[in-house]
Order: C-alpha cells, then sequence, then structure tokens
C-alpha cells in the first residue's frame, strides 16, 4: 500500500530516495580517492606505516581504488550492492585506525582564535554516517535512476 506522503497524484517516488544517496556518497569516495591519487598515494603510505598497517603500499593503492572505482559504480548505480561492501569495509578500518580515538563527533571544536574556531581531528561519526547510507543502499537496491534497473529492464523484456 502506497503511503500519502511517498505519493503525488497517485505517483510512488520511493525508488528515486536511493538516487540521492548514491549520488552523494558515489561522489564523496571519489573525492577522497582522488585527493589520495593526486598527492601521491605513497603519502598516504606513510600514514598507514604509522598506523603500522600491514603492507602499506599496496594498503594505500587499494584505497586509491576501491574508493574511485567503488565510488564511481555507485554513482552511477552499477553493482550497488557489490561496490558497497568493499566501501563499508574501508570505512571500518579508518574508523578503528583513525577516527576511533577523536571520540564520536565529526566536529571537534578545541578551540577558538581570532580567525575562528579551530578543528581537531574527526571523530567516528562521519564513518557510521556512510556505512548507515551504504547499508540502506544494499538493502534498499539503487534505485530506478541508475544502471543497475536500466539491465534489470533490459532483462525483463
Amino acid at each position: 500500500m502506497k503511503h500519502p506522503i511517498f505519493s503525488v497524484t497517485g505517483k510512488d517516488y520511493r525508488q528515486i530516495a536511493p538516487l540521492f544517496l548514491r549520488l552523494v556518497i558515489g561522489f564523496a569516495f571519489m573525492a577522497h580517492g582522488w585527493a589520495k591519487l593526486s598527492r601521491g598515494p605513497e603519502h598516504f603510505a606513510q600514514l598507514l606505516t604509522l598506523l603500522h598497517v600491514p603492507m602499506p603500499q599496496i594498503m594505500a593503492w587499494l584505497s586509491v581504488i576501491i574508493e574511485l572505482l567503488g565510488g564511481f559504480t555507485l554513482f552511477i548505480g552499477l553493482f550497488t550492492g557489490l561496490s558497497a561492501v568493499p566501501l563499508i569495509f574501508t570505512m571500518l578500518v579508518a574508523m578503528f585506525t583513525i577516527h576511533i580515538h577523536y571520540g564520536y563527533s565529526a566536529v571537534n571544536t578545541i578551540g577558538l582564535t581570532p580567525h575562528g574556531p579551530l578543528f581537531g581531528p574527526p571523530g567516528y561519526e562521519i564513518n557510521l554516517v556512510y556505512i548507515a547510507g551504504l547499508l540502506v543502499l544494499i538493502f534498499s537496491g539503487a534505485g530506478k535512476f541508475s544502471v543497475d534497473a536500466a539491465i534489470a529492464a533490459r532483462k525483463v523484456q
């Protein structure tokens, strides 16, 4: 049964909702992957070395590839559920190796200067937000404006 809050003139718009999640989350992962790539994955590997991550060079490149490719496939809605899994894994690794030490809040105001607030490192809140959004996409699917939907429609014909 259609609930009136999801219906305008009898049309059900719930299948549009995943589009917004896909676009925002997919773009964010691509932006983070591009930042790592453009600065040089070797710089990210140095951070991973400090965190005692095994095989930091390989893991740095793997992170770049997962964020760029996973973000892009999420953005266009291709293999959405499958693409979300490695992205969730990267968020869990980031959360438990870096962000967990700074508390929950993504915005940690640590002081005030004459130029404005001074922010400390972000907590794990943003990791949980990304994970929640990715889980929603796994369970709801990519929505009707996605490559996944176009592939499914072609199979039906």
